[in-house]
């Protein structure tokens, strides 16, 4: 094997090893202050939590009638969620519908 191939197993067996990325399945637990389990004991809170626009809730009022156009997260509501290179903070990418 020469030098270059040496460098680039070194490199990709030290970004597998360090895990930059990792995805996992979670609920939610409490919607204000938003609160998702990964696991029984293991609950994210706001704070470590990263959303998407599209998760967030949209109303609009018209001559004093509020109108939901998209619900926020709900209590129970599945979600994926990539976990950040360091481990500390979460991206939640979406709600997961079981067909």
């Amino acid at each position: 094997m020469g030098l270059l191939e040496t460098i680039k197993k070194a490199g990709k067996d030290a970004v597998a090893s360090d895990s930059p990325v990792e995805v996992c399945f979670a609920s939610v637990v409490a919607e204000t202050p938003l609160q998702i389990a990964i696991s029984q004991r293991f609950v994210l809170d706001a704070d470590q939590l990263v959303l998407p626009e599209s998760l967030l809730p949209r109303k609009l009022e018209v001559h004093g009638t509020e109108y939901v156009l998209q619900e926020g997260l709900k209590m129970g509501d599945r979600v994926i969620l990539l976990q950040m290179q360091g481990g500390g903070r979460y991206l939640v990418l979406d709600r997961v519908v079981m067909a």
